[in-house]
């Protein structure tokens, strides 16, 4: 995907956030982030919104710590909320495509990095506020979902701080039925292995312990777990992939 796709989706994803926190309201509890309440994921969202926009608008080439989370409730919450969030999108407008600043994935650049993580972040943590309305999800194009989910294996879950690990070395593929797109992680007492490959070289290489197949998108929201296990297809192992969704919760830094 393109660093414009990247904040097209950040900025889709933004206002459908907004939205569905305002309808559920910011006492509403969080289904998919257990203990949250809509206002802790405003704070937590706008916060992030807030400390990517300095990397970008600031040039900082170190890390920086973000600058906490405000005491705002309600309409006033939700105000500060679409605001950072429209100060990050303006950000990513107005940078330079030679912008130098702080990552911590790779990427092809500091502006291709940050455009695609805050979108990611914002789309994830949108499904969290139309968990909290209730109602039908928002769908995510087949595009987003695997640049997602290679954004999640190839990169989060490459970092030494991952904690998907076995002490015996097992297989789990991720394959993506609408795309013939696949993925091979090779788990084990180190840092994941993924490889993305198509569906056909994914056969030819053979079985694995433990396989998810669905739609990109179903894919992509169950890795995050944001949709249970049951909204894709598991064959083989399951303890696999429980061990996934039990262990895979990922930091920026």
């Amino acid at each position: 995907m393109e660093t414009t796709d990247h904040v097209k989706s950040l900025t889709e994803a933004g206002h459908l956030l907004a939205a569905a926190a305002e309808q559920a309201g910011p006492g509403a509890a969080v289904p998919t982030c257990p203990g949250w309440q809509v206002r802790n994921l405003l704070r937590h969202t706008g916060m992030v919104h807030r400390w990517a926009t300095a990397y970008i608008a600031e040039g900082h080439t170190s890390y920086h710590a973000d600058g906490g989370e405000p005491d705002l409730d309600s309409g006033e919450l939700l105000d500060w909320f679409r605001e950072g969030h429209g100060l990050l999108v303006n950000a990513l407008e107005s940078a330079s495509a030679d912008l130098e600043c702080w990552t911590f994935l790779p990427a092809p650049s500091p502006l291709a990095f940050w455009a695609r993580r805050q979108a990611h972040e914002t789309t994830i943590h949108r499904v969290d506020a139309e968990s909290a309305r209730g109602g039908r999800l928002s769908g995510v194009a087949a595009g987003q979902a695997l640049d997602g989910i290679d954004e999640l294996l190839l990169g989060f879950h490459a970092r030494p701080k991952s904690r998907v690990r076995t002490d015996a070395a097992r297989t789990l593929r991720v394959h993506a039925t609408d795309t013939g797109d696949a993925w091979t992680v090779r788990i084990s007492s180190e840092p994941p292995q993924a490889v993305r490959e198509s569906e056909a070289d994914a056969h030819r290489a053979g079985s694995v312990d433990c396989e998810l197949s669905g739609t990109a998108e179903g894919l992509y929201l169950t890795l995050w777990n944001r949709l249970p296990l049951t909204a894709v297809t598991v064959t083989g192992d399951r303890g696999l992939a429980r061990l996934w969704c039990e262990n895979s919760g990922v930091t920026w830094s």
